[in-house]
């Protein structure tokens, strides 16, 4: 058991770091991007972009049917199991392709624009194009077979900025994130089945697989097509209710408030899974990683989530413009947004890791409860109140998770406090210097553009500075737990070298 707990940690550390190596590349050149075509284009395109393609976002759970999950968890019968999932996908992600070519008049009828008709119709084939990566991006998982985190993400958002950058520069408008678009699929087909090595026809397909399947998928398929419905009815409600602009500037303000969070939960879940799947066996093992995967996760979370509050408006009127604040706005009151996903992420993987994915339906349940009721609780606020609601259901249902994976886990209420209260309250004695400094004193944003990044940066490094003091304080074993494992990763990069160089071991 020993030898095998240490390889698995082994390959987790080693999984970590290239998936947070490739996921540096990617976030990079989104950052990047996101700048550019924020200059390039209008926020009312990016809207336009939102609303066209609501739809396909919408099928797109539906199309993949959430059997590559099931894939990964699977035990026996592996090659089988491909074929039946390849199949299905492809079949599901054909007829979704469809049904959007169909509805795509619907579309621009609800948001009163032929554009947006348009979007809909060009964009319906990315849904099967989605469908063919699906077992080859499962079985990469599976086989911790880090390069797709490596290889494939960077190359896909690579090709995406290239495209959608070059065009835009050339004043194709929306056009330019359509083609965009198909050309970081085009991409992502590829680099996929190329790197997978992987071909349907090994195994046969089987009716009664996809039934076995389908029943440890249906409430992750659930969970993912209710997201879909309240992020769908969420871009309809602002862009009918508020324009175009300001739909462009929450789509905006999303996917900056989203960075953080997708980092640090992508570079945990695309391991977590398949590790929880391994241990679930094992009470004692189990429970010690979930509580370092949350721990870990938090310690990250909170105070990025302090600092985009703090932060947040000023930093992105600088970087994207005065047309932009909107999505500053926006991506303020999404703070809370990243702490419910690190909360959820930690908590579901738990529970598809022991087989429990049907307590997901609860989490499922509070999100539909929350999400839509406050959304239009919160509408006539403006883009201050969608994010409000967004944060505050992301967070209800992240507690809810939580909630209910302390029996599957077996961690008590006091366990999971240890590992989050101390990193909540260094994050607040942080925010409570930061954001008065600068809302009350510096303001950033009327600077000139070179100097305001520059006082942004210098806030930014004091806001960590009294993090990790206040840390220290109030939870002195976090700290030093903290620093032993940056010392580890900074021995592993070549020519650098701060400590013995030696990992402390965990028996994850």
């Amino acid at each position: 058991m020993a030898d095998h707990s240490g390889g698995l940690a082994r390959t987790l550390r080693r999984g970590a770091v290239m998936s947070g190596t490739g996921l540096i590349v990617t976030q990079t050149v989104a950052v990047l991007q996101t700048l550019v075509l924020a200059r390039l284009l209008s926020p009312a395109e990016v809207g336009i972009f939102a609303a066209g393609t609501v739809l396909t976002v919408l099928l797109m759970d539906f199309a993949q049917g959430a059997l590559t999950q099931a894939l990964i968890q699977r035990q026996h019968d592996v090659e089988d199991a491909a074929n039946t999932v390849f199949w299905v996908t492809l079949g599901t992600g054909l007829l979704a392709s469809v049904v959007a070519l169909a509805t795509a008049p619907l579309m621009g009828h609800l948001f009163d624009n032929s554009t947006v008709t348009l979007v809909a119709a060009a964009t319906s084939g990315t849904m099967l194009m989605h469908a063919v990566t699906s077992v080859p991006d499962a079985l990469m998982q599976r086989r911790f077979q880090f390069s797709r985190r490596l290889i494939v993400d960077p190359a896909v958002a690579i090709s995406f900025a290239v495209v959608s950058v070059t065009l835009a520069t050339l004043e194709f408008g929306v056009w330019s994130l359509v083609f965009g678009y198909y050309a970081s699929l085009s991409v992502w087909i590829i680099a996929s089945w190329w790197l997978a090595k992987w071909r349907p026809g090994g195994g046969c397909a089987s009716y009664g697989l996809w039934r076995e399947m389908a029943v440890f998928a249906f409430p992750l398929l659930l969970e993912g097509v209710v997201a879909r419905v309240r992020d769908a009815v969420e871009l309809v409600l602002i862009g009918h209710r508020l324009n175009e602009s300001a739909l462009g500037n929450y789509r905006y303000g999303r996917r900056i408030a989203m960075f953080p969070g997708v980092a640090v939960v992508q570079i945990c879940s695309y391991v977590l899974f398949p590790a929880f799947s391994r241990i679930s066996d094992d009470p004692i093992r189990f429970k010690h990683a979930f509580l370092r995967a949350l721990g870990w996760i938090w310690l990250a979370a909170v105070p990025t989530a302090a600092l985009m509050v703090a932060l947040g408006e000023p930093l992105t009127v600088l970087l994207l413009g005065e047309p932009w604040r909107g999505a500053g706005v926006a991506l303020a009151a999404m703070a809370g947004f990243g702490l419910g996903e690190a909360m959820n992420s930690v908590s579901s993987e738990s529970m598809k890791g022991a087989g429990r994915a049907d307590r997901i339906n609860w989490m499922i349940l509070v999100g539909v409860l929350t999400g839509l009721p406050l959304l239009v609780l919160l509408l006539p606020l403006g883009l201050a109140g969608v994010g409000m609601a967004i944060s505050a259901s992301a967070i209800i249902v992240g507690i809810t998770g939580l909630g209910l994976v302390r029996s599957v886990v077996g961690v008590s209420v006091a366990e999971i406090a240890a590992r989050m209260v101390p990193p909540l309250i260094a994050s607040l004695v942080a925010f409570a210097v930061i954001a008065p400094l600068e809302h009350f004193a510096v303001h950033s944003d009327q600077l000139p553009v070179l100097q305001g990044i520059g006082m942004i940066c210098l806030e930014g490094a004091l806001f960590v500075l009294i993090y990790l003091a206040a840390l220290r304080v109030v939870a002195p074993s976090t700290f030093a737990e903290g620093l032993r494992a940056a010392r580890s990763v900074l021995d592993r990069v070549p020519g650098v070298r701060v400590g013995s160089g030696t990992p402390p071991h965990h028996n994850y």
